[in-house]
């Protein structure tokens, strides 16, 4: 199935409610005390790329066999996922105030049996390159022609289980499958050319025979035509390199490794919000 192209208007909405989603972020990272700052900012334009208009879903039956399957890797970025499902209709948005907290669907990484919409549980990176692996393959046992996507994070491409999925797929011809890739260069410890150089981490993919693409990760027209030309392609399985700021739309935390795993306190929060409702004055002026 070829994704439809986005028009102008569609975009403006597309990124304005990936800036919604930043907000909701904040929000819900003030309210749990604890959680991921940086990557799940980092990732709110391809978030809502999916949930808006890439993928085959439905909120309202999220078990539905033909459904695109969406695994996340780095399950620490899971706040940007549960904001854009609350937001798709998955859960009420007011569920987002129980982040992280006692008997709530929303744990710190997710958890496929308390969430319903959630593919996989996720904490331990770099078993969801092989989860997905496994999706793809039994599509093609059961002749299902669902896509199957992974959001996995540049540090996790540190350990080598993930080139041993990469090898795996690459035999298998899985071209069901896609892997975006959040390169954002930072993990807990630093940047991660500096703890474990990564580069050249496009050549290393070819190597391995995959079709790779690199995109801008905060432009979602590039992104979605990304995510179609990896469709397109027979044979292969795909991987984006979306490259990403860390703590995009928030001026103090952007390329701060230090906000990998770190929430905003109340003043941090209401600074960063401000930030975000006003973007400078640049896109709400522009929609209003």
């Amino acid at each position: 199935m070829v994704i439809e192209e986005i028009h102008d208007e569609k975009l403006k909405d597309l990124e304005l409610k990936a800036t919604k989603a930043r907000e909701l972020v904040i929000e819900t990272l003030l309210e749990a005390g604890s959680g991921h700052s940086a990557g799940p900012l980092g990732m709110a334009d391809i978030f809502i790329a999916f949930y808006f208009h890439i993928l085959n879903h439905d909120p309202k039956h999220p078990e539905w066999a033909g459904r695109d399957r969406l695994v996340l890797s780095n399950g620490h970025i899971c706040p940007i996922r549960y904001v854009v499902m609350a937001m798709a209709g998955y859960f009420p948005t007011e569920e987002l105030k129980t982040l992280r907290k006692i008997n709530s669907r929303l744990q710190g990484h997710p958890h496929r049996a308390s969430l319903p919409g959630m593919e996989t549980t996720s904490g331990p990176l770099g078993e969801g390159i092989s989860q997905s692996i496994g999706m793809a393959l039994a599509a093609r046992l059961d002749k299902k022609n669902y896509h199957v996507y992974c959001i996995a994070s540049d540090g996790e491409h540190q350990e080598g289980n993930t080139w041993e999925a990469a090898m795996f797929a690459a035999k298998n011809k899985l071209d069901n499958l896609t892997v975006i890739i959040d390169r954002n260069n930072i993990q807990i410890d630093g940047f991660t050319e500096n703890v474990m150089p990564l580069e050249f981490l496009r050549s290393k993919y070819e190597a391995f025979n995959w079709f790779v693409q690199d995109v801008d990760g905060h432009n979602i027209r590039a992104f979605v035509d990304a995510v179609n030309h990896a469709r397109a392609v027979h044979q292969k399985p795909s991987v984006i390199i979306a490259h990403t700021i860390p703590g995009f739309g928030v001026d103090f935390m952007e390329n701060k490794f230090e906000w990998h795993g770190k929430p905003p306190n109340e003043e941090e929060a209401k600074k960063a919000l401000k930030e975000l409702r006003t973007l400078e004055g640049k896109i709400i002026s522009e929609h209003q």
